[in-house]
């Protein structure tokens, strides 16, 4: 995520997990008479019920568009540990509203924080009708080693010109586009209530609604309905690190605070600082606590999202994002513990993924472990050394044995307990481009540009791990990532070769054709480094399965020299086929069509194998082959 707030192998069954020590508090009695259970505005057959948490409120009404926003209508009840609730009869959905709190005597007027709509950050809480109609919806999620994430940003993925933002059903417009290129699940920058229309959208206002400009709630479950229709999983970006800065009723929602913090919602202390403010949620505080887990929970249930992807999660568990015990949040990491652990319990084929960027496996420890239970983590281990990799300007600078560290990591013995790419909404951002465009800058579409930009993208989609494009990266998008700039859609005809190119690729990850299921595997072998001529070459292969079909091998050749005959070990005997040439000229007219035949395996011991071959190899270009039945 930005540093600073933009502007205005299949699951295998969960381990039994061990329920950590959490701060209980007891739930809201349930008065009598039509008062329904759930926070925020409940909608019912005769009304709705409202409630809230105010502890250091003196009084609380609710005010809406149903009683001419009056504070002496409607007021609400104690409920006891400083719950609030009443029932308005015939308040329907569609009705405005907020909360009037009366504290030390004053009085102001804040939405509600579980808020499901709004009108804008800055306008009013919305009550929502939480029916939707799913139709036939009996979508099952693909198996984590056959995923292939598409990373989208709402406003900029699909948007009419640069003037308006895109929208939930303009991403649905483009869903088959992406289901034919092979994406089986979308992961979507966060889409929560926050100020103005333009935003990454890790600077939420209002956590529980889904940003008013994009569409609002019922759009975005009729995107969730489309994605699955075409066999897409849904993955939302949440960010618990922090709430706001702007338009956050959150922010001393009470009238309460100490030492000038943020109230009942944050910490009041050293430990509320941020690098984006003194906005960090109290873990600590059960109400807080129960806030995000019910959040976490909402999408993944009433909204059918099909994983969560937890942002900076470093700055959850210590202050400064460090591996520093001085400054650790334990109550932070139980937190989400707490809820990876229920997730587990209640929805185990749904994935949560964490953004730590620190290499620690222990975020992706099984709970029982004492580890923090995310399904996956994006890893720093393969994208910095990659992306150092293709966009050093000289040759003798691209370090092997750094690419192949980069191929082989994995935590917790778990080929997919990690996200890679070569490209994401940070990677490409914050001072930073596309890789195209660090390779050459001013000039992306050369072809040392597309050649090492293609050879990276062929090591995400076959090193071990869940592979993750951004948007836009299969055209060879320009420039930054910016939330003010559409994706150029006219550049999908105009760079068509490379939609193939990549189609193609995630053909082969996803084995569609049969032929190479070592790509979904557990098992990585790199078995042959040379840093003088920078060439690497990989066998992958699944569990017990390795042999015709299955044992795939990768050559990536990251220099500019070809090969007329470049040898190699080989896993077994018999042919070995090319699957995919990075070179082949229909990807590109400025590609090579470097004759890179297949390999007849000659018996001789050569990179710890018992077999080799020779083949030729296209400057920049990776080969995956594997062998014929």
């Amino acid at each position: 995520m930005p540093l600073a707030p933009a502007s205005a192998a299949g699951r295998a069954t969960a381990a039994p997990k061990i329920s950590p020590k959490i701060p209980s508090k007891k739930a809201p009695p349930l008065a009598t008479g039509n008062l329904q259970p759930g926070m925020g505005a409940v909608p019912h057959a005769a009304g709705t019920t409202f409630r809230v948490w105010a502890p250091h409120a003196e009084a609380v009404a609710v005010i809406g568009s149903f009683n001419d926003w009056t504070a002496t209508q409607h007021p609400l009840q104690r409920e006891g540990d400083g719950y609030w609730a009443t029932d308005v009869e015939n308040v329907q959905p569609g009705a405005e509203y907020k909360y009037h709190l009366t504290s030390q005597g004053n009085s102001f007027d804040r939405n509600d924080p579980y808020a499901r709509q709004m009108t804008n950050s800055a306008g009013s809480s919305v009550v929502h009708d939480p029916h939707f109609d799913w139709g036939n919806d009996n979508f099952q999620m693909p198996a984590w080693n056959e995923l292939v994430i598409y990373e989208l940003h709402v406003g900029t993925f699909n948007a009419p010109d640069e003037h308006r933002v895109g929208t939930f059903l303009s991403v649905a417009e483009k869903l088959p586009y992406l289901r034919d290129l092979g994406i089986n699940c979308i992961e979507l920058l966060p889409a929560t209530e926050f100020p103005g229309s333009r935003s990454w959208g890790y600077n939420p206002a209002c956590p529980f609604a889904l940003e008013s400009d994009y569409g609002g709630p019922v759009a975005f479950k009729e995107m969730v309905k489309k994605a699955h229709e075409h066999g897409i999983a849904v993955v939302l970006d949440v960010v618990y690190n922090h709430f706001g800065p702007g338009d956050l009723d959150l922010w001393k929602f009470d009238g309460w605070s100490e030492n000038d913090g943020g109230g009942i919602y944050f910490y009041n202390d050293w430990r509320a600082e941020t690098p984006w403010g003194d906005n960090r949620p109290d873990y600590g505080r059960p109400e807080v606590r129960q806030y995000i887990r019910d959040n976490a929970l909402m999408w993944l249930h009433d909204y059918r999202v099909d994983g969560l992807r937890a942002d900076a999660i470093a700055f959850i568990r210590n202050v400064h994002g460090e591996e520093h015990p001085d400054h650790d949040l334990p109550d932070g990491w139980s937190l989400m513990r707490w809820i990876n652990e229920e997730i587990d319990q209640t929805m185990p084929w749904k994935i949560t993924i964490a953004e730590d960027m620190r290499g620690n496996c222990k975020i992706t420890e099984s709970v029982e472990s004492g580890g923090q239970g995310f399904d996956s983590q994006w890893d720093s281990s393969f994208v910095y050394p990659i992306v150092e990799a293709l966009t050093a300007h000289h040759d003798a600078d691209r370090n092997m044995h750094a690419v192949a560290g980069a191929i082989s990591e994995s935590y917790n013995d778990d080929a997919f307990r990690r996200v890679i790419y070569t490209e994401s909404h940070d990677e490409v951002a914050n001072g930073k481009s596309r890789v195209a465009e660090e390779i050459m800058p001013g000039a992306a579409d050369s072809y040392f540009s597309k050649k090492r930009t293609v050879l990276g993208a062929a090591l995400v989609l076959t090193a071990p791990g869940i592979p993750m494009l951004f948007q836009g990266q299969e055209f060879l998008a320009l420039g930054a990532f910016n939330d003010a700039e559409p994706l150029e859609w006219a550049d999908v005809e105009a760079r068509a070769g490379l939609v193939h190119l990549y189609r193609d690729l995630i053909g082969l990850r996803r084995n569609v054709g049969g032929q190479t299921r070592g790509l979904s595997g557990q098992h990585t072998h790199v078995f042959h480094i040379n840093d003088n001529a920078k060439l690497v070459a990989f066998a992958r292969w699944a569990d017990g399965n390795s042999g015709p079909q299955d044992t795939t091998i990768v050559v990536a050749n990251f220099a500019n020299h070809a090969h007329d005959a470049y040898t190699i070990g080989l896993p077994g005997p018999g042919h070995w086929k090319v699957r995919f040439n990075s070179d082949w000229r229909g990807y590109d007219g400025d590609f090579g069509d470097f004759d890179s035949f297949g390999m007849e395996a000659q018996p001789g011991e050569r990179d710890g194998y018992a077999w080799n071959g020779s083949i030729g190899l296209a400057p920049y270009a990776v080969l995956i082959l594997s062998q014929e039945v």
